[in-house]
């Protein structure tokens, strides 16, 4: 058995979490926040049989989308002490997926 643990934008979410449920996938969402761009996320717990892996993580590659995002970047301050700021385009989104080895698995 294997835990997947995949942190997907707050803004695909929804759609991941269909996708899963509809093909049979428990999940559990946990919110987060990206420690880079600080911005929201959901990680997502998926327990499946080790057969089922390659499945859910294909479907995470497609569910969950990259996007180009402006972000400001401050470039400097005013005399009045007021923080100047520039925007870079970065990519953001997809999903970064961890798999572990479940050892033991009960559900009550």
């Amino acid at each position: 058995m294997k835990l997947i643990v995949a942190t997907v934008q707050d803004q695909d979410s929804d759609y991941v979490v269909n996708k899963l449920t509809e093909r049979g996938y428990r999940v559990t969402q946990v919110g987060s926040t990206g420690g880079f761009l600080r911005q929201g996320n959901t990680t997502l717990l998926v327990g499946v049989e080790d057969a089922h892996t390659d499945a859910v993580i294909s479907l995470l590659a497609t569910s969950s989308q990259r996007r180009m995002r402006y972000m400001p970047m401050a470039t400097g301050t005013t005399p009045n002490g007021m923080t100047l700021y520039n925007y870079v385009e970065v990519e953001v989104g997809g999903a970064t997926i961890f798999v572990l080895d479940v050892e033991h698995f009960e559900q009550i």
